[in-house]
Formats: C-alpha cells, structure tokens, sequence
C-alpha cells in the first residue's frame, strides 16, 4: 500500500479522484458507444462500495496506467506484462482490451451500421449456432434475446467485412466475450483487430493452415518436454488436434469456465498466441501422471469433464504453471519454416502423385491399345499361315490334276491314232468290201466322239496351265514355309492312291488291247460274211452285238473307275483340309498357353518386386524407430540429469536461506543441514549414476549408426 501510495503522490494524484475519474471516462465511453444496445456493465458505484484494500490499489495502479498509456506502453512494457498476467480488473477490461490491440479510433466502426442493413450469405449458419453459444450465460440463455441480437449483428457484420473467412463456428466465442465487455460496435472494432494482427484470421480460414502450423509446434514441445506422454499419444492414436484444436480457436473459452478463460484473455490480448501453448502445456504436465494411465476413450473423457473443474479455486495456479514452461520464441519460428517446407514438400508429392497416376492411366490405356493391335497382328499371322497353307495345298492340287489331264491327254492321243490306223484299214478294206459300211459308219462316229473328248481335253488342259501359271505366280510371291515337310506324310497316301488309280488304269488298258484283238480276229472271220449262208450271217450278227455289248460294259467300268478315282481325290482333298485345320488349332492353342504363361510369369515377377520393397521399407522403418528409441531414451536421461540438478540448486538455495534467516533452531538447523547434505550426495551420485548411462547409450547410438551404415 504504501508503494503504490508514492506513485500516487509522485503523480500528484488523489487516488479516490483518480479512481473515479478513471472509472467513470471508462463507462462514459462504453455507454456513449452502445447507443441502444443496452448491454453495459455493473456500474462503478455499485463496485466501488464494495472494494477491498487491495482492489483499491489496483483500481488506483489501472487508473494510472489508463492515464499513462501511451508513456506505460512505451517506457514500462514488462511492467504491463506483469500487472496483466496478475490479472486486468472486471471494469477496466473494456478500455484495456481496446488499448492493448489498438482499437480505439479505428475507421471501420462508422461502417457497422451500413453493414448490418446488408445481407450476408453466412446469415443462416450464424442464426444456428447463436443458441449454442453460451448457453448457460443469462445474456445469451434467452431465445431472440438482446445478447443474441448483437452477437449477430457483430458476427453478419465481420462475414461482409472479411468474404474470404465469412463465418467460422468457434470464433462466435470470441465475439461473446467481448460483448460481456463492451457494446457492440467496440466489440466489432477488437474482434477485427484481433482478426488481423493476433493470427486469428489465418485461424478461421477454410483451409486452417495456421491451425495446422499451431497443432504441429505444439506436438514438437510435448515431443521435448513430454517424451513419455508423447509416446503414450502415438500408441494411443491420440492425435494433438483431438483435444487441442479448440483451445487455439477459442483460447480456451469452451473449455475452462468462464473466469479462468478471462484471465487467459487478458495475456492472450497482451501477448498473443503464446499464452495459449505455454497454458496446454501447463495442463498436460499436471495430468501427465493420469494421462498415461488412459487409453484414447478415458483421455477424451479426462479433457472433457475433469480437467475444466480443475482450476475451481482460480486460474492463478495454472498462469502460474504456465510461466514455468519453456517457451523459445526462435525454435518456433524454426518449426514455422520446418512445417512450411513439409506442406510445400506434401504439395509438390500431390502434384507428383496426380501426374503419377495421369501417366498411369495413359500408360494402362496405350497398353490396351497394343494388346489389341498384338491380337490383331496375332490373327492375321494366323490367318495369313493358314492362307499360305491352302494355297500351297491348292497348288498341289492343281499340279496332280495337270498332271492327271496330261496322262489323260496322252493317253486319248494314243487312242485317237490308234482309231486313225483303224479308220484307215477299214477304209482299205471298205475299198474291198462293200457290206462293211455300217461298222464304217459306227468307226466314224467313235472317231468323232473321240475327237470331241480330245478337244475338251485340250480345254482342260489349257485351264489347267493358266491355273498352273497363275499358281506359280502367287507361290513364287509367298515365302517358303515349313508346312510342305508337313504335308509329306499326306503326300505319301495320296501317292498310294494314284499308283491304285494307275493300276486300275493300266487293268482297263488292258482289257481294251484284248478288245480290240478280238475285234480283230472278228474282222478277219467276217471277211467272208457276204459268201456264207444266211444263217452264219445272223451268228456273225449276233457276235457283233455281244462285241459291243462288251465294249460297252468296258466303257462303264472305265467311268466307274474314274468315278472312283474322284471319290479319293475328293478324300485326300477332306483330309488334307481336315489336317491343316488341325494344325492351325494347335498352333493358337501353343500361342494362347504361351501368352498365359507369360501373363503368369509378369504378375510373379510384380508380386515379387512389391515384397522386396515393403520388406525395404520395413527395414528402414525399423532403424528410424530404433534410432529414434535411442535418442528418446538419451533426451530423458538428460531431462532427468537437468532435474535432478535444479533440485540440487534448489536444495543449496534453501539450505543458504535457512542459515541466513534462522526460521529453525541450533539442533533443529544441523539436522535439517545434514539431512540437505546427504540429499545433495544422494543426488550427485544418481548424476554420476546418469552421466555413466548417457556415455554407455552414447556408445550404443555410435555402434548402431555404424551397424546401420
């Protein structure tokens, strides 16, 4: 009392006048500035009646410094830091919010009546979640009451001001509470200069990038600091986000009451985001020993319904746990950077990953296209030995058949001379004997028959040399191929049958050379048949009668040998067509099981090569892991060693105090020194203890790395 009276005379003040001097400027600009809002605060005379002594002397040191802010500000910044980490006075938080993010004169609070006559297109999402914040709150509890009105207008007023944000569903607390403050044109003003210049806004952007940055420096410090909680959060699955999210987009307003939360505001408006990081730790180093203890479900539960009635008795245990935390402003700015490249790096294995699979699909489309284009070519290889088959086939053929009409050629020459020395010899013995005319005339007809066979002979003969030339022509186009070797075992059969067909021939031969013998020895008896008696003419006709009856009969065996021999022509033809066939299956089927069996090998040789790179990716994993034990292990050891020592630093301090101010008696303060000395000796040796066991994981790490390597 008395130091906060000397700066009151230093000022030349009287601390009542300033008191409420200072206190009625603060409601005078509150009540002119929420014009019909109706949300002011207690009155300051209703506070001041009940004001304690020290409640006083901090309405005195507020006044002052509210006064004084802009010299305060400047000359005396850690000053305010201290004074606003103890905590702001409920009345002054309207003004001291305002000075402390600059949002006293801002040009933007003359717009707030022209934005709320506009539409916003977040109208509908505001109006749905106005219940559900504070809902237990009497200024926000009553349906279309005055505090939701104005948390409203505050909330459509920011979405038409900032499109990109729009609305986002936590920052509505911020809004209320700022409206427990202040009217709501004051609150609009702070809530966009928080917004803008407390990282708030790169917060409640859709993409929440910042949020992302927030979540992972936070991980890093209870990775640090926490090693054993953090590994119980990886076994876990309990990921950072699952119960810190809320606290960096609300700081902390759902989830501690509404006091505690306050005072957290206080710094949060005095320092930014770093009271936030420095509170969850806090609150997880008190509930490290249960946390542990949970799996994800009790961990969820434990945030939820224990640790916000934790600080009933006030938030000044866990502010003060909070300042005991390590904050290094550099090594977050260096995990910003870090956090950056792996979202670029993440990016760019996006962008990667899409032309990836774009190539892919590419990949996998071009190779449809050359399975078609391979079965294509497959058939027409086919189909092109096929066509070479049955045109080698063909052409065999067509050279027996030639070969056939020429015998057949040959043959009818020889008969046709032969009938032109009979014709002459009959003619000669025409020349002799007259009766003889009729078997002259059957002679010519013969002649003539066979005349017209000779000329279809050499018809066909004919076709069969165009056909032969024009074969020969498209066989000398072909390429020579293997199927002739294969066509020899049906070669030899189709000789057999034409050596059967040769022999049958050379049988009719025959029989025709003992015909015409006979027909001889005829002749030669009837040459006399004009002299003889009647009746040796009609045997002599009788016998000529069973002459051609017989030649006749020779006649149709000939067509029936011929016919025959058409029939296995037409055989031989079936089975060689039968035979090629056949081959033709067998050759796709070898080219189908060859395609599959290649298939087959292709997948193994896939499945082979996806094991060996998960087994190398399994290896890798577990020497990062390994490595990763070993320098948890190490970072423990050396938390325990900086533990163990403070607690020596502390227990010297003590042991100092006690000799200085003499709080114990003579016997009381030797016991109490001896018991400190063997607390100190106990403690180096465990330091000794610990030093030898980071030298041996030292050692281990070293030998590891080198294993590795």
């Amino acid at each position: 009392r008395s130091a906060f009276t000397s700066i009151t005379q230093s000022f030349n003040l009287n601390p009542r006048g300033l008191l409420l001097e200072t206190d009625s400027k603060s409601l005078r600009s509150m009540n002119g500035s929420r014009r019909n809002s109706g949300s002011s605060l207690v009155s300051s005379s209703s506070a001041s009646s009940n004001l304690s002594h020290l409640e006083e002397d901090s309405w005195i040191l507020w006044g002052r410094i509210v006064n004084e802010w802009e010299e305060v500000r400047k000359k005396k910044e850690k000053q305010l830091k201290d004074q606003v980490r103890k905590g702001v006075p409920h009345h002054f938080r309207a003004i001291v919010w305002q000075l402390l993010c600059n949002a006293q004169n801002m040009p933007i609070k003359d717009q707030y009546s022209e934005l709320l006559k506009m539409t916003s297109p977040c109208e509908k999402l505001i109006r749905r979640d106005i219940a559900r914040t504070y809902p237990e709150h009497e200024f926000f509890k009553e349906k279309d009451s005055l505090g939701q009105e104005v948390l409203f207008n505050v909330m459509k007023a920011y979405s038409l001001v900032d499109r990109e944000v729009g609305y986002c569903q936590g920052s509505a607390f911020i809004v209320g509470l700022l409206l427990m403050q202040m009217p709501e044109e004051e609150a609009f003003c702070v809530f966009v200069k928080l917004m803008q210049d407390y990282r708030l806004r790169e917060l409640f952007k859709p993409s929440m990038a910042e949020l992302g940055l927030c979540m992972y420096q936070f991980e890093c410090m209870i990775q640090e600091q926490l090693p054993e909680l953090h590994m119980h959060f990886q076994a876990q699955s309990f990921h950072t986000s699952m119960y810190a999210s809320s606290w960096f987009l609300t700081i902390f307003l759902t989830s501690f009451p509404l006091p505690v939360a306050t005072r957290i505001f206080d710094i949060f408006m005095c320092e930014g985001l770093e009271i936030v990081f420095r509170v969850g730790m806090a609150i997880l180093q008190m509930n490290q020993t249960e946390l542990i203890q949970l799996d994800m479900e009790g961990m969820l539960q434990h945030f939820q319904k224990v640790i916000p009635h934790q600080f009933g008795s006030g938030p000044d245990k866990v502010i003060q746990a909070a300042y005991q935390v390590k904050y290094n402003a550099k090594k977050m700015k260096k995990l910003e950077k870090e956090y950056t490249t792996i979202k670029t790096k993440e990016m760019e294995e996006q962008v990667e990953i899409k032309r990836l699979r774009t190539e892919n699909r590419l990949l996998k489309q071009r190779i449809d296209t050359l399975e078609k284009e391979s079965a294509s070519l497959a058939d027409r290889l086919i189909q092109g030995q096929v066509t070479r088959a049955q045109e080698a086939e063909e052409n065999y053929l067509v050279k027996r058949e030639l070969a056939t009409v020429k015998q057949q050629s040959e043959e009818a020459s020889a008969q046709l001379e032969q009938a032109r020395k009979t014709i002459s010899e009959l003619q000669q013995q025409q020349q002799q004997q007259q009766p003889q005319a009729e078997s002259v005339m059957q002679l010519e007809r013969e002649l003539v028959q066979a005349r017209l066979k000779e000329a279809e002979s050499q018809c066909a003969l004919k076709e069969m040399q165009d056909k032969v030339l024009d074969m020969e022509k498209r066989n000398t186009s072909l390429p020579d191929d293997t199927n002739v070797a294969r066509l020899q075992e049906e070669l030899i059969g189709v000789k057999l049958r034409e050596a059967e067909a040769v022999t049958g021939l050379k049988e009719l031969r025959q029989q025709v050379r003992d015909l015409e013998e006979h027909w001889q020895r005829h002749v030669a008896r009837t040459a006399g048949r004009w002299k003889e008696s009647p009746k040796k003419n009609t045997l002599s006709e009788l016998q000529d009668e069973l002459m051609s009856v017989r030649l006749r009969e020779a006649e149709a065996q000939a067509e029936l040998r011929e016919a025959r021999q058409r029939i296995m022509e037409l055989e031989t033809q079936n089975q060689i067509q039968s035979n090629q066939l056949r081959r033709s299956e067998q050759e796709n089927r070898c080219l189908h099981e060859r395609e599959q069996s290649l298939t087959v090998q292709n997948k193994d040789l896939h499945v082979e090569l996806k094991e060996i790179k998960r087994r190398q990716a399994e290896i890798e994993c577990k020497s990062k892991e390994e490595v990763m034990a070993v320098r948890l292990r190490e970072a423990d050891n050396i938390a325990a060693m900086a533990e163990l020592q403070q607690q020596i630093s502390e227990l010297e301090i003590e042991k100092e105090e006690g000799k200085v101010q003499g709080h114990l008696n003579h016997t009381d303060s030797s016991q109490y020194i001896r018991d400190l000395r063997d607390q100190i000796t106990e403690l180096k040796h465990e330091v000794r203890a610990i030093s030898s066991i980071i030298n041996s994981a030292e050692q281990n790490d070293l030998l590891m790395m080198g294993h590795f390597t």
